[in-house]
């Protein structure tokens, strides 16, 4: 294949949907971590919720050192597989093993089942990042149009809300099913091994089709020269590159919303158990609302972006988000909504899931497409480009919606005192309604302080354009004659006048 038509072929429908097909891994773990994991070590294994959000918390942070150094590594790797794909095909195996571990704990005390939590969601978390942030950064190398890269992110963001969604509907609808014993699926352990496993599977999977399916365009993606630079070096660089000004606004954004929807992945299956009284497979009918608003938000998303401009856009989605956001509680918390049992609950609940889902999917979208577009920015500043460590801090943020999330949702368990081994038919009322009260102003306050602070970001199309042009003058310069002459001769004497 000539380079003029393996470069055209970057930007094709199979390029995107092999690209996308990768984060399938990441939506399993991510759904795992944000859904199931608090509920699971919680109310199964009976480790106290703050207990569970802390070792969460705690491998988030590990996660603060190992993110930027996988980025910063990876973005200044040459072989023959390019910079990004020998971390990704690393990380096949050992994010699966370690992640069926996670639901396969050992009979341990209260205090080594905690120190288990924090090692293996440790693991876990740093061989997703091995694939994760390489497979994110790979973006910025493929192509650098404004609209055309939020149609990448739109595979990516899809592909990882089917993973997913598929996987929780396949776990509350056939895996965690009820039984004697056990008449609420979902507090039933004999699942959660299965589930392990068939995750595990999916995972690795998911991994290698994207790694192999993308492999072939490696020669064709933008690299910049190999630098060799020392440790102080490296870390003043990251050090600038992660200061830039919209990059600072755009990160802090993204981690209000992140912890806020952490909060409420963590919470949604208390919510569904204990105060909507939904069973599992219930449960598992929500994950269609979740594909389809999937479906919706990688459908609109380029074209509204093209529309209104990715900036614009996600301030007034964030706006909407903010009014919608945990409207149904508050509404039952005011008698202003149907009493569990009515005919009309489900279908309510199930449309804002659809509404609640696709706004903060195409939220997502706008977020990671703009993230790109700081690449430029901070390379015309900076003279360096640093997408593997923008990821990172991208993909740390990211976390943040498991990590900081389940913290703080722990966190609010134990104030309102929910007892470990809770069923629906015994748990005190008041405990969720009290839950419930915790619950709404937190998300509230978080999601209008990201709102605000995303308002502060600056690049637009036309300064996006403007920065592709500069550097493309600067690309031009470099390689003048004056130029090619002046590197040529750099380090050798200075000529002596009339010799």
């Amino acid at each position: 294949m000539s380079d003029d038509a393996g470069r055209k072929q970057l930007g094709s429908l199979r390029t995107k949907l092999f690209y996308g097909f990768g984060s399938v891994a990441y939506g399993v773990k991510d759904a795992g971590f944000g859904g199931l994991l608090l509920l699971y070590y919680n109310q199964i294994v009976g480790l106290p919720a703050q207990l569970v959000g802390t070792a969460i918390m705690i491998a988030l942070v590990f996660d603060a050192f190992a993110d930027p150094i996988v980025g910063q590594i990876s973005d200044n790797l040459r072989s023959r597989w390019g910079r990004r794909h020998p971390f990704m095909y690393a990380s096949a195996v050992p994010v699966a093993v370690s992640y069926f571990f996670l639901w396969f704990p050992p009979h341990l005390s209260q205090g080594g089942m905690f120190v288990y939590l924090i090692v293996m969601a440790i693991i876990v978390r740093t061989f997703i990042t091995m694939f994760e942030i390489p497979n994110s950064a790979m973006i910025a190398e493929v192509t650098s149009d404004y609209d055309q890269r939020t149609s990448f992110l739109s595979y990516r963001f899809f592909f990882g809300v089917l993973g997913g969604v598929a996987m929780t509907y396949v776990t509350f609808k056939y895996i965690l099913s009820p039984d004697a014993a056990h008449p609420v699926g979902q507090l039933n352990p004999v699942g959660y091994v299965r589930y392990g496993l068939i995750a595990a599977v999916v995972m690795v999977s998911a991994i290698l089709i994207s790694s192999l399916g993308t492999h072939r365009n490696i020669k064709y993606f933008r690299v910049p020269p190999q630098r060799r630079i020392s440790l102080p070096q490296i870390l003043r660089e990251m050090g600038t590159s992660l200061s830039n000004p919209s990059f600072v606004v755009l990160m802090g954004a993204a981690l209000c919303g992140a912890v806020s929807i952490g909060v409420a992945a963590s919470l949604l299956l208390y919510f569904s158990t204990y105060f909507w009284g939904l069973s599992s497979s219930q449960i598992a009918l929500f994950q269609i609302a979740g594909l389809l608003s999937a479906i919706a938000a990688v459908s609109v998303a380029t074209p509204l972006s093209r529309r209104f401009g990715k900036r614009k856009l996600a301030i007034g989605l964030f706006i909407t988000f903010i009014l919608i956001a945990g409207l149904p509680i508050g509404l039952r918390l005011i008698d202003l909504f149907p009493r569990n049992g009515s005919p009309f609950l489900m279908p309510i609940l199930f449309a804002d899931r659809f509404l609640i889902n696709a706004l903060g999917l195409v939220v997502v979208i706008m977020f990671s497409s703009m993230l790109t577009d700081v690449v430029e920015d901070n390379e015309l500043k900076t003279k360096r480009r640093s997408e593997g460590l923008f990821f990172a801090a991208s993909s740390f943020v990211t976390k943040a919606t498991s990590g900081a999330g389940a913290f703080f949702a722990g966190q609010m368990l134990a104030l309102v005192h929910f007892p470990q081994h809770a069923t629906p038919a015994t748990l005190d009322p008041h405990i969720i309604r009290n839950l419930a009260y915790v619950y709404l102003p937190v998300i509230i306050f978080m999601y209008t302080l990201g709102m605000i602070l995303l308002s502060r970001y600056r690049i637009t199309r036309e300064s996006h354009q403007e920065n592709l042009r500069k550097l493309e003058e600067a690309a031009e310069l470099a390689h003048s004659p004056v130029a090619v002459e002046a590197e040529l001769t750099e380090g050798l004497p200075e000529p002596v006048p009339g010799e």
